[in-house]
């Protein structure tokens, strides 16, 4: 049975899921956004278990436990910083959603979610960046049966609006 793609607008920090991917930096210690909030979220050891990584490069992705979250996981993963368009971000991006769906596979996840991976500070249009995680995740979930449900986790109510649209459309 093909794995369950839904999105909702809610805090990532509060679902209780297998995993949560964390929209990191590469030093994976933190700053505003999402990762800001989920390393405030799951506390101290959060950040120690980061320290601990020694960073991550974009497009790659990396695990820890949930520690103080409601998710077991956390897969931090490193977008790419939009230039445009034309410096190979699509392919980054898409190597995210992709690496993260493996580490999380790996771990024994059945269920994660997503936040909009380069779109607050790191500046990737939204639209765009939706079409590559929803095309991504649906083929790559294909291939990772444990995979049961992923949760696109919208910050805003437009960017639900592209998710849903996007999903509902079948692309």
């Amino acid at each position: 049975m093909p794995a369950r793609l839904l999105a909702l607008q809610a805090d990532i920090t509060s679902l209780a899921i297998d995993a949560i991917v964390n929209a990191a930096n590469p030093s994976l210690l933190g700053g505003g956004g999402v990762s800001g909030a989920i390393l405030r979220a799951a506390g101290p050891e959060l950040v120690e278990a980061c320290r601990q990584l020694g960073g991550c490069a974009s497009g790659e992705a990396k695990l820890t436990a949930g520690y103080r979250l409601p998710a077991r996981f956390v897969v931090h993963t490193v977008g790419p910083i939009w230039q445009g368009g034309q410096q190979g971000e699509a392919q980054v991006l898409a190597s995210c959603y992709r690496r993260s769906l493996e580490v999380a596979a790996a771990a024994g996840a059945r269920s994660l979610a997503f936040p909009s991976i380069s779109t607050g500070i790191f500046s990737y249009p939204s639209a765009a960046a939706a079409a590559i995680a929803v095309a991504t995740v649906r083929a790559r979930v294909a291939t990772l049966p444990t995979i049961e449900s992923v949760v696109f986790c919208c910050f805003s109510a437009a960017d639900l609006q592209i998710y849903t649209q996007l999903l509902e459309a079948g692309t």
